[in-house]
Order: structure tokens, then C-alpha cells, then sequence
């Protein structure tokens, strides 16, 4: 049995986290670590307390929007969006922190990583926004993919 390496190792448990998304279209989960410690993780999904999509349909599927447009026609927070919050909620700064992704950011989470101080985003798939990318260099952010 071999032993993972740190990178595989918060990559296994952000996809952990992906698997309590509620969203009908993709799961997605995010990690932020500072130090080799888990600072806050969130996943893609309704907010607190609201009827969840996997309940009540999507309106971007029955809608037919791609992925990585029109955002505003989500009833979900994305899972970077949940780990800012929650890091927040509980006092926790993220500021210099590392994000595991199971997906690339979009381009909003992208300005909000940015604001939040991360410094680099280590994730497995892509996602269709081309943008990210572009603001995430400009930025200084390390953007790294792992298998």
C-alpha cells in the first residue's frame, strides 16, 4: 500500500466533499489548506435551508444554458463560493491558503479567490470559462492541474 502524496492526498478528499453536492448538472468540491491543514471546505449546492436542486429540478437544465454561462440563472453557490463563506462564517482567515478543486474556478469564483488571497488552485478537470484563466495569471495565482 503506498502512501499519497500531499497533493493526491487533499485532491482525495476534495472529491470526498464533492460528493455531498446537491446540484443535478456536476459535483464539485473545494479545500483550502494552509500549512498541510484543511482550513474550510465547501461544495456546489443550494444555500442553507433552501429546497435543494436535486429535489426541485434546474431551471439552467430545463433552460438548456452550457456550462460556464449565465451564471445568475443558478440557484446554487459554487463550491469555491461555500469555501470563502465558510472560512468566513467561522473566523478562519484563507488569506496565502492553497485551494483543492476538483474543477477549475469560473470566472466569478475567480475574482473572489483573487480577493480572498489565494495564492495557488490545484485542480483535476477543466471548466468552460475562458476567462478564468486570464485573470488568474494576471493575478499572480499559481493555477496547477493534477490527474
Amino acid at each position: 500500500m503506498s502512501r499519497p502524496a500531499w497533493k493526491e492526498y487533499f485532491m482525495d478528499i476534495a472529491l470526498l466533499v464533492a460528493r455531498r453536492s446537491t446540484c443535478r448538472r456536476r459535483r464539485v468540491g473545494a479545500i483550502t489548506v494552509r500549512d498541510k491543514r484543511i482550513l474550510a471546505t465547501g461544495y456546489n449546492g443550494a444555500p442553507s435551508g433552501l429546497p435543494h436542486c436535486l429535489d426541485i429540478g434546474c431551471l439552467r437544465e430545463e433552460m438548456g444554458i452550457p456550462s460556464g454561462e449565465r451564471h445568475e440563472l443558478c440557484r446554487g453557490l459554487h463550491a469555491e463560493q461555500n469555501v470563502i463563506i465558510q472560512a468566513a462564517y467561522h473566523g478562519v482567515p484563507i488569506k496565502g491558503a492553497t485551494l483543492y478543486c476538483t474543477n477549475l474556478p469560473c470566472s466569478i469564483c475567480s475574482k473572489m479567490l483573487i480577493n480572498a488571497g489565494i495564492n495557488d488552485i490545484i485542480y483535476q478537470e477543466g471548466y468552460a470559462d475562458s476567462m478564468t484563466e486570464e485573470m488568474l495569471s494576471a493575478a499572480g495565482v499559481t493555477v496547477v492541474q493534477i490527474d
